[in-house]
């Protein structure tokens, strides 16, 4: 249900300046020059959001050594994000929306379905901000499942690492 994204690949990513977890604001200005990972995310430890930070956290080194950096964002406050990122040893900065104004800027805040309600919040979406500051990848609305994935292959320059089959189950012998 949510909206088609109004963002398109090519287009100059939304600037931003935000406070972040180590106590310094983060601006995509300053981050010219490498890939940025631009992730959004409705809520701090809650069981999708854990899993979408602890998959980036298991991938932290392979998006580091491909040259991007990781910034998870939510509407949390900074004192949240600590807690939050010390639980499970995010190696990440996590940079606080408190109005969702950047989420709004970026079209991951809106209309969404959640347990089979129409409800306003955060879109889990994830950009892939190249060298120049241009949008290289968008992913909106994001399926935990098997997403940190295609993020890497993405920041890498390959396509996408196709679905593994399912297992087989064996035939049962006469």
């Amino acid at each position: 249900m949510a909206k088609e994204h109004k963002l398109s690949i090519g287009a100059l990513a939304p600037a931003f300046e935000l406070e972040s977890t180590s106590g310094k604001k983060v601006s995509l200005a300053s981050l010219k020059g490498k890939k940025v990972v631009l992730y959004f995310y409705p809520r701090d430890d809650t069981p999708g959001c854990t899993r979408e930070a602890c998959g980036f956290r298991d991938e932290f080194a392979a998006v580091k050594k491909a040259g991007a950096v990781v910034l998870g964002v939510s509407k949390d406050s900074l004192a949240s994000h600590a807690k939050f990122r010390a639980k499970y040893e995010l190696p990440f900065e996590l940079l606080a929306d408190p109005d969702n104004a950047l989420a709004k800027s970026y079209g991951a805040f809106g209309k969404k379905i959640m347990y089979g309600k129409e409800v306003t919040g955060t879109i889990r979406s994830t950009f892939l901000i190249d060298e120049s500051g241009k949008l290289a990848a968008i992913w909106a609305p994001v399926k935990v499942d098997g997403h940190v994935e295609k993020v890497l292959a993405a920041v890498r320059g390959e396509s996408a690492p196709a679905p593994r089959p399912a297992a087989k189950k064996a035939k049962k012998s006469s």
